[in-house]
């Protein structure tokens, strides 16, 4: 047999094979045949339809530009989360802003003279008249002197704290309706306490006072000075507006006892203790506490509410902090009753 006969006995069978019809699976188990008609499938095979169509097959993507736009995503969730943090903090500080400020308005309607309407001035105004105020003290109220030549026996600490105090003890005598005139003595100018008072009051070098690093004696007659000291054996009745009283500008952690006392009685000079003994009354506490050492702008409130009320159960009052251990008498509560409050 030749191969012609060969390749034409092969047909016929390659043509049977291409007309055989082929069937295939079609939607909801449905089967086609090859000419179009559609049967319904066994039911065996319907059911492995219905699995089939519940597999779900995820294909990692090595798109660039799918990951690109995942980071993105990522970046921007950051983004708002630090946004977010950020714009609550600045809530924060705005809301402390606001509170300070009312509390600014309520010390400046507080510390409004009688009969001076503040509101109704400018503040150029009221820092003249205050100017006027404390230049009249000068010439015809009494002095008060800090005497600033202790400072070897402070260490920095106890230097910032009595510059602090400084700028506290000037800020009353600003607002007091009757001042005093002011004098720094023994205050080295480009020494620590000197750096210390520019760096924590805020104007320190336009401060009305008389500053000077001579001492005290140097500058005033010694039967005009009276140096208040709570180890004195006497007691300040009233203020003498021919008088000069003197505070130690001493801030003593380590309680060095009677420090400002000596030096008084070493110069000959006159010595005078607050009437805290004789106006008020030891208060119990657990510690069984008792100081009658102050810090010098308590001690100027003390003089200061005195001079404008003439009263010293109301000016210790003032200065007297409970902390100390003494109250007025009409301020001690019963033991049967404190156990109530």
């Amino acid at each position: 047999m030749t191969s012609h006969e060969e390749g034409d006995m092969m047909k016929p069978a390659e043509n049977k094979i291409c007309c055989e019809t082929v069937t295939y699976m079609g939607e909801a188990g449905e089967v086609h045949d090859g000419a179009g008609s559609r049967t319904e499938a066994p039911a065996e095979v319907s059911s492995l339809i219905d699995h089939l169509t519940l597999i779900h097959i995820e294909v990692e993507s090595n798109d660039p530009g799918l990951h690109s736009q995942e980071n993105q995503a990522c970046c921007s969730r950051n983004v708002m989360r630090k946004q977010k943090h950020w714009e609550k903090i600045i809530a924060a500080k705005k809301s402390k802003r606001r509170q300070e400020k009312e509390r600014r308005k309520a010390r400046q309607c507080e510390d409004a003279n009688a009969g001076t309407d503040r509101h109704q001035h400018s503040k150029k105004f009221l820092k003249a008249l205050t100017k006027e105020r404390l230049l009249g003290a000068k010439d015809a109220g009494p002095r008060l002197c800090i005497d600033l030549s202790m400072t070897d026996h402070m260490s920095k600490k106890e230097m910032s704290r009595l510059a602090a105090q400084i700028g506290r003890l000037y800020g009353s005598n600003k607002k007091a309706a009757k001042p005093f005139w002011l004098n720094l003595t023994g205050f080295v100018e480009n020494s620590l306490l000197y750096d210390e008072c520019l760096r924590m009051n805020d104007g320190f070098v336009h401060y009305l006072v008389e500053s000077t690093e001579a001492s005290f004696l140097d500058l005033f007659p010694l039967e005009t000075i009276v140096y208040l000291t709570p180890d004195s054996d006497h007691v300040l009745e009233d203020i003498d507006p021919t008088k000069v009283y003197i505070l130690g500008g001493l801030v003593d952690e380590s309680v060095q006892k009677k420090v400002t006392y000596q030096k008084a009685k070493h110069n000959g000079l006159q010595t005078a203790r607050l009437p805290i003994q004789e106006y008020m009354v030891k208060k119990v506490n657990v510690k069984n506490f008792h100081s009658e050492i102050l810090a010098i702008n308590q001690v100027f409130d003390i003089l200061r509410t005195y001079r404008e009320t003439q009263s010293w159960p109301e000016a210790l009052k003032a200065g007297v902090s409970p902390g100390k251990g003494f109250v007025l008498p009409g301020e001690i509560i019963p033991e049967n009753e404190s156990s109530f409050t």
